[in-house]
């Protein structure tokens, strides 16, 4: 199959799909959205539940706040620690998450169900 390389961003298009794919279509940012779905809320659990480098996770993290997707709110003052929450925002993913998830299960799974939970 030939694949046509894509811009890095959907400037100038009107598209709500586009505007979508802006927030949500890179590589782990749906990963770290199911994670903090099945409840998992600290970098370094993120970190470690995904193997993703620290440096990609602190962008996708970051984007993922200004989008309004999750809510940073600190849990400890000394040292200074904050977690991840999703927003209502966040929440309506779930739809578009479980039915991705299904759908390669359906397609793409070559050796039965997969564990695409965190526990």
């Amino acid at each position: 199959m030939d694949r046509m390389a894509l811009g890095k961003n959907y400037e100038g298009q009107r598209c709500a799909l586009a505007s979508a794919l802006e927030v949500i279509g890179e590589r782990w940012t749906l990963l770290i959205v199911r994670d903090a779905m099945y409840g998992v809320r600290r970098f370094g659990d993120f970190q470690a539940h995904l193997d993703i480098p620290k440096a990609v996770l602190s962008q996708r993290l970051a984007a993922l706040v200004e989008a309004g997707v999750l809510e940073r709110r600190r849990y400890q003052e000394t040292p200074p620690r904050d977690e991840y929450v999703l927003t209502p925002v966040g929440h309506e993913l779930w739809l578009p998450v479980l039915a991705l998830a299904q759908w390669g299960e359906r397609n793409l799974a070559t050796r039965g169900p997969s564990a695409c939970s965190t526990t």
